[in-house]
């Protein structure tokens, strides 16, 4: 029954993928703020059935980190409808002629931007990211088959009905955003393989949910980024820049994948550094694992153990480790990184030229926090994802990354000899 169902919601967003990729970008925009408009319209509605989901994440033990990524509140549904009005407003990417030449016979060959066709997104937590993906895909003419998590199904279902009514009541196809509505873990497995229908699939979460889709997936897969992300504090940098930088990767939301687990400190500024933030850091709740040297400095931190260096915590718990160099801080991040966010603090700009060139990660800041790292935030509207792996997109992937080429060409009666 649950292929079936999954099946004819893939048939449906393939006729839907076939009307929005010739879709006018005045038509997709008309419909993103239809949307928007339809959210803050029936923003108890989402209210009602986000309670729901928090009171059964409560009763099932869920982290107060976890609590927030589910939460949806006033300021959190406006701020989706922002998202969907921002998309609106940037350049439509599909049927972009990026490139054109003249070839010696007199072929014209040009590179233009078309949509993927059917994405697929399996996705945990966080329902905001079934406005910006329904958005995103929308926007750039493809059409999206959504399967979200358990504890957020209620919310997912009642955002994803307001948003199907919108796009329907503007005269696009209702199927461009389809839910999988079943908690089932077996509607997984089938997108996995659904390779008739999907074009691509991205999956968002944990680094259970991404290795199990990237290591049984037969449909290509866009491997989205667990955040193991550092900030390291240069030797001679600014303390107290540095301060409120940590503060912020830590602790103003937590519970998300471009938030700092680890912070590395030079040793000539531990222990003018460490015990001042490490009070701080206590008043907010965190709880401090660090390496010997760092426990020397603050009483209360627990010993770092070597999982600590690998763990995503997407919680008020950050891993503490003194260095004697930048190299070895580039070491620790080449070992134990993700390859999503990493940032240093210092005033040096040879040496923030190098930790820039030799550390390979998808977003590498030089004194700003590593929450940036966000397609809002980087001016795309929203994100479908933040792509870790380097083939076809990096980064947070905005309409630009949810389009592929093909090549169109025009002679005059050329033939091959």
């Amino acid at each position: 029954m649950i292929k079936e169902l999954i099946y004819a919601q893939g048939k449906k967003a393939k006729e839907a993928a076939r009307v929005l990729a010739t879709a006018p970008e005045g038509k997709k925009n008309e419909a993103l703020l239809a949307m928007a408009k339809a959210l803050r319209e029936k923003e108890r509605l989402i209210v009602d059935a986000n309670q729901q989901d928090l009171a059964e994440g409560e009763k099932k033990g869920l982290s107060k980190a976890l609590l927030d990524r589910l939460l949806l509140n006033s300021k959190r549904i406006a701020e989706m409808a922002q998202g969907l009005e921002a998309i609106a407003a940037l350049p439509d990417p599909v049927g972009e002629v990026v490139s054109m030449w003249t070839r010696p016979n007199g072929l014209q060959i040009g590179k233009m931007r078309v949509p993927l066709g059917v994405i697929g997104i399996i996705y945990e937590s966080r329902p905001n990211v079934t406005v910006d993906a329904a958005g995103l895909c929308l926007k750039t003419g493809n059409a999206v088959i959504l399967r979200g998590g358990s504890e957020a199904f209620r919310s997912n279902k009642a955002i994803a009905s307001i948003l199907r009514e919108a796009v329907a009541a503007v005269g696009l196809p209702e199927n461009a955003v389809q839910l999988v509505e079943t908690t089932d873990r077996e509607a997984v497995d089938v997108m996995l393989k659904m390779n008739q229908y999907l074009d691509v699939l991205i999956p968002r979460g944990g680094a259970g949910l991404i290795q199990n889709v990237v290591q049984n997936a037969t449909v290509p897969v866009i491997e989205t980024g667990v955040g193991n992300c550092h900030v390291y504090v240069d030797q001679g940098a600014d303390l107290e820049m540095a301060k409120e930088i940590v503060i912020n990767a830590k602790t103003q939301r937590p519970g998300v994948c471009n938030a700092m687990e680890t912070l590395l400190v030079h040793a000539e500024e531990a222990d003018k550094f460490l015990p001042a933030l490490a009070k701080e850091l206590l008043e907010r709740g965190v709880e401090l694992r660090g390496c010997p040297r760092t426990k020397a400095l603050i009483a209360e931190a627990l010993e770092a153990t070597e999982d600590d260096w690998y763990t995503e915590f997407l919680d008020l718990i950050l891993a503490i480790r003194i260095v004697d160099s930048m190299e070895e801080a580039i070491e620790h991040i080449a070992k134990y990184g993700t390859k999503h966010s990493e940032a240093i603090i210092t005033k040096d700009y040879a040496r923030a030229r190098q930790f820039v060139q030799q550390v390979d990660a998808a977003a590498v800041y030089v004194n700003a926090s590593t929450r940036f790292t966000d397609g809002y935030q980087f001016g795309f509207g929203a994100e479908i994802g933040i792509s870790t792996q380097k083939l076809h997109a990096r980064g947070p992937m905005g309409p630009v990354e949810l389009t592929t080429f093909k090549y169109i060409i025009y002679g005059d009666g050329q033939i091959r000899t």
